[in-house]
């Protein structure tokens, strides 16, 4: 429930991973990052392949088309260039790993060039009524594209070691379960080539594992609750539970225990003695895996929603400069005290985030842990605040937010680290609460246009909010959020509950 910058955590003995000492600022690479670089690579080297083979069909060099068409001559490097580059995808060629260790796999680049320039051949020679290929040109482009191929490589290798002596382009990884099955799973993955798994701990509740201290060179840093802190400390991407399937009650309490938690989580394959068919399975490297659950809005999503939230946030801002600048000069006018309001909530990963607002209360009277709800009538609110509160015009300097990347547009709305429903702590009223926070939090939520906006003073409203909130993080999609966005303003003419 704590953030590092609160209280200093401790683990057992071991200590931890030099590269996964628990720090805010510091994370492993997500799983958004890593798409996001292998996506960029592909992309750079469908472009250079591309432009070279455009480049010696404008020359006339590798290939000749019989009709000299300058189209037919120009859309031979381009087939040829897709078919490579989408053979290298199959082959599993455009990963960090292949990047950081090229020579492991000259044979498959070797073959997917080679099966690209075969199609291409087959596909000429098929229609030959419309361009025939010249033998020792197209073996001059072949073997230049193997060159091209080399260097873009060489450079991708430069890169990705760069990025990992800084400590990018690896997951950071944790394991539950001490005994046999989980030594030999951190030994396999350790040696394994082709992982970019990093592990950073091992986490065990069995009284007779207590006394171990290590696992290889990987610390035990102690039971449920120390992994619970571990991973929001140290930003933790996977949890691997080496636990056998019979199991089941153990694998089912820490499910339930780390549900919470916005990591992947897998079930070693290896700690079980039932196999399955092969596409059941998801490898790290070329371990298996039996996926549990997947950390919601990540690899491509998460860069589509980031997108997403910066061009509409960025615009609105604009459009909506005037009004704030009208807001702010009547909350300034009104009373005494700053325009902003900055208070502390919990943010994604439960971390304490400070949001924005415009000032609702005198100043004398706020209430930045929110132990208080705004009640109808409450005299801590000033004249403007009532109007602003009722239209969430106190809420658009959260588009600032949403730029610095506390929060987003649309998201499960940040809670007041004190605020309650009735008597109760929200945490204390709603079993799993925190399972909200493994999504970056929002300026408008699912919640807030299904009419569970305002005040929640019984435990059943902060329930249903909850409850909405859960149904966005699984539902999630582009266009829920554009739908969110465009019934939000509709949803404000509702204020029975705003105050």
């Amino acid at each position: 429930m704590f953030t590092a910058a609160e209280t200093e955590p401790t683990y057992a003995a071991g200590g931890t991973s030099p590269a996964c000492q628990p720090s805010p600022r510091r994370a492993g690479t997500s799983l958004a990052a890593l798409r996001v670089f292998e996506g960029a690579a592909r992309f750079a080297e469908f472009a250079v392949l591309l432009g070279f083979g455009r480049l010696v069909a404008a020359l006339d060099v590798p290939v000749h088309v019989g009709s000299h068409d300058a189209a037919s001559a120009m859309l031979v490097p381009l087939l040829a260039t897709l078919i490579a580059t989408s053979t290298f995808q199959a082959l599993g060629l455009y990963s960090v790993t292949c990047f950081d260790k090229p020579l492991r796999y000259v044979g498959r680049i070797m073959a997917g060039w080679s099966l690209a320039a075969a199609v291409v051949v087959a596909g000429v020679v098929f229609l030959q009524s419309v361009a025939v290929l010249n033998a020792s040109s197209f073996t001059l482009w072949f073997v230049t594209g193997l060159i091209t191929l080399a260097a873009s490589r060489s450079a991708l290798m430069l890169v990705t070691r760069a990025a990992r002596r800084a400590g990018h382009l690896t997951r950071n990884a944790i394991v539950y379960g001490t005994g046999r099955s989980g030594q030999e799973l951190v030994a396999r993955l350790q040696r394994d080539a082709n992982s970019d798994i990093r592990i950073c701990g091992i986490f065990d509740d069995r009284a007779d594992d207590r006394s171990i201290t290590t696992v290889g060179d990987v610390p035990c840093l102690g039971n449920v609750d120390a992994l619970m802190q571990f991973s929001r400390d140290a930003h933790i991407d996977m949890l691997i539970m080496a636990l056998p399937l019979a199991a089941e009650s153990r694998v089912s309490v820490l499910l339930s225990r780390i549900g919470e938690l916005p990591i992947d989580v897998r079930l070693a394959a290896s700690a079980s003695t039932l196999r399955f068919r092969p596409s059941a399975y998801s490898y790290i490297g070329s371990v298996p895996m039996i996926d549990l659950s997947d950390r919601p809005i990540s690899g491509w999503n998460a860069c589509m929603k980031w997108l997403f939230d910066k061009t509409i946030a960025g615009l609105a801002i604009i459009v909506l400069a005037p009004v704030m600048a009208a807001v702010a000069l009547a909350v300034k006018l009104e009373s005494y005290g700053p325009v902003i309001f900055r208070q502390k909530r919990y943010g994604f990963n439960n971390e304490l985030i400070e949001v924005y607002k415009f000032r609702s209360m005198y100043v004398d009277r706020t209430d930045v842990a929110a132990a208080n709800l705004v009640t109808r009538d409450d005299p801590r609110v000033t004249r403007v605040g009532r109007v602003i509160r009722k239209a969430s015009l106190d809420e658009l300097p959260q588009l600032f937010n949403v730029l610095l990347g506390t929060l987003s547009l649309v998201g499960p709305r940040p809670h007041a680290v004190q605020a309650k429903a009735a008597d109760r702590l929200y945490p204390e009223v709603v079993s799993g609460y925190f399972a909200r926070h493994k999504v970056k939090p929002g300026i408008t939520g699912w919640a807030q246009i299904n009419g569970w906006r305002g005040e929640t003073d019984t435990p059943e409203k902060i329930r249903k909010r909850v409850e909405f909130d859960m149904a966005y993080i699984e539902n999630w999609s582009v266009w829920l959020d554009l739908n969110i966005l465009i019934k939000t303003p509709v949803s404000l003419l509702s204020t029975d509950n705003a105050y």
